[in-house]
């Protein structure tokens, strides 16, 4: 049984009027590679790009800047934490996070398109700080126009998986929980969208979100 029969929407059963985007890995390819190298040694870089451990702390201080708190504050307890070499590194990441962000997804720019000429809602959800959120749309002028709105975790104080920020964005946007789609590439906050009635799905690629979206009765 497909994703979308299993969950009751298949076949009519409830017609799809909105369809939400996480960001990175979803709209817009996060890399940390191109941001650092060459300004920092290759066996820093190397091992971070390759690193699920985390042992450098890069994606447990940014997840704390998703989730709302200062870069002042994160980098102070990252500086006695992890030394002021470390500590340079990640400044710089947040300075320069637009060279982290090398292109969008393949055909997600045609997707969205799609969506927004059929009639569709299109919306943004997304953990991002809100520091450095200016930075997608700096860098993807054609991504704002695209998305009717967009509810970034920094700036509200809440973050994916809680129930909480996907019912702000219902709220703020207009949205029935049971006519929306979410897409995001973290299956735990495909389940968050899930556990408030929003039709989650784990994003793999375009084609895929496509066929997705298909099957439960977008016409696209």
């Amino acid at each position: 049984m497909n994703t979308a029969e299993s969950n009751g929407f298949a076949n009519g059963k409830s017609e799809i009027h909105d369809v939400m985007f996480d960001f990175c890995g979803v709209l817009l390819e996060l890399n940390y590679r191109p941001c650092l190298q060459g300004h920092f040694p290759q066996n820093f870089v190397d091992t971070l790009c390759a690193d699920e451990s985390d042992i450098y702390g890069f994606f447990a201080a940014e997840a704390r800047m998703d989730a709302g708190d200062d870069f002042a504050d994160v980098i102070k307890d990252y500086r006695k934490q992890y030394g002021d070499d470390l500590a340079e590194a990640f400044t710089y990441y947040i300075e320069h996070y637009d060279d982290a962000l090398p292109k969008m997804i393949d055909g997600m720019e045609k997707l969205l398109t799609d969506l927004r000429q059929a009639g569709y809602g299109v919306w943004g959800l997304t953990n991002w700080s809100g520091e450095t959120f200016h930075f997608a749309f700096e860098k993807f002028p054609q991504l704002k126009p695209l998305l009717q709105g967009t509810v970034v975790s920094g700036v509200e104080k809440m973050h994916k998986p809680n129930s909480d920020i996907f019912n702000l964005a219902l709220n703020r946007f207009g949205l029935d929980a049971v006519q929306t789609v979410f897409f995001d590439d973290t299956q735990a906050n495909v389940d968050g969208a899930k556990a408030v009635g929003i039709q989650g799905i784990h994003f793999l690629d375009a084609p895929n979100a496509r066929k997705e979206l298909q099957r439960l009765g977008v016409k696209i």
